[in-house]
């Protein structure tokens, strides 16, 4: 089981790593959804969540590339 799992989540760093700018998108356009449902009050937070989340995409492969 354990190594099923494993190669699950291999799979899923494969696939991140394919489609970064994809999913770095969609992350900011989360937070933009989320951002209005809350009326702006949670800006500061809600970006920064989005732009930690952007930096561990960039880092999967473990080169780190600067923040766009």
């Amino acid at each position: 089981m354990f190594e099923s799992l494993k190669n699950l989540a291999d799979k899923a760093t494969d696939l991140a790593r394919e489609h970064g700018d994809v999913l770095g998108q969609g992350l900011e356009k989360v937070g933009d959804v989320i951002d209005d449902h809350t009326d702006g009050k949670y800006s500061g937070q809600i970006d920064t969540g989005v732009e930690k989340a952007k930096d561990f995409l960039r880092n999967l492969d473990g080169d780190r590339k600067p923040a766009e």
